[in-house]
């Protein structure tokens, strides 16, 4: 037992590191002999779940991939009845995502009723600082590994609104985390605007989003939108500890 927790430790500290690292780094951040942790990580690349780089360096290896697409289908399903009740009270869609890596994925949406909705491909990978979903998970974490994060990504503009500084992305992630939720300006796409709350004690960083054009999304219908994201971010938080 004391090997298999060891094992799935050091898949998550590679994970934490944006995918790769070295032996000896991995030996320093798991507290373990450099022996021991060689040993464990053979294991881990004769089954594919790891693989060594021609630099020595170690990888998260391709067979996680089809772990992973699974548990986020099996996961987006659990949550779309969640989905469908935001819907049902917002009349916008709602959205569920992740954070794998650097990317914001989308693993689950129902859409609005309207014939002007919008809409998000489930499996649709985008930057973190541009999205309401983006913001909700970079609050979660601490900040020098948002900073980690957005170093590697940067804080390109995808529109006229998209926050491109630093200093002012800390106070914006700061916001989020004194409200609870986070607010997508137009900052993704012109013209639409989105909601955004952390599901709290979720697995891994999960986060729930309703979005709409922004003329029928206002930024008042948002501050009444936000108490009931969070209602159901903690609903799906409940769902998942309970197992059910």
């Amino acid at each position: 037992m004391q090997s298999l927790q060891r094992a799935f430790d050091l898949l998550e500290h590679l994970a934490d590191a944006g995918g790769e690292m070295g032996l000896s780094q991995l030996a320093a951040v798991a507290g373990l002999p450099q022996p021991t942790i060689h040993r464990l990580i053979r294991t881990l690349v004769e089954l594919g779940y790891v693989h060594q780089q021609p630099s020595r360096r170690y990888a998260l290896g391709a067979r996680l991939i089809r772990l992973g697409d699974t548990a986020n289908r099996h996961f987006g399903q659990r949550a779309r009845p969640i989905l469908a009740d935001l819907v049902a009270a917002t009349g916008e869609t709602a959205n569920l995502a992740t954070l794998d890596g650097d990317r914001v994925v989308y693993l689950a949406q129902v859409p609005s009723p309207h014939a002007m909705r919008m809409f998000t491909e489930v499996g649709r990978r985008v930057l973190p600082h541009c999205t309401g979903v983006g913001k909700a998970l970079l609050a979660q974490l601490p900040a020098t590994e948002a900073h980690r994060i957005l170093a590697r990504t940067g804080l390109p503009a995808m529109t006229a609104h998209t926050i491109t500084d630093l200093a002012e992305f800390d106070r914006e992630l700061d916001r989020v985390r004194t409200s609870g939720y986070a607010i997508d300006e137009g900052e993704q796409e012109v013209g639409v605007r989105c909601v955004a709350a952390p599901v709290v004690g979720a697995p891994t960083m999960t986060a729930l989003s309703v979005s709409g054009p922004e003329g029928r999304l206002t930024r008042q219908a948002a501050e009444r939108i936000a108490p009931l994201l969070r209602s159901a971010a903690q609903r799906l938080a409940a769902d998942i500890a309970a197992g059910s």
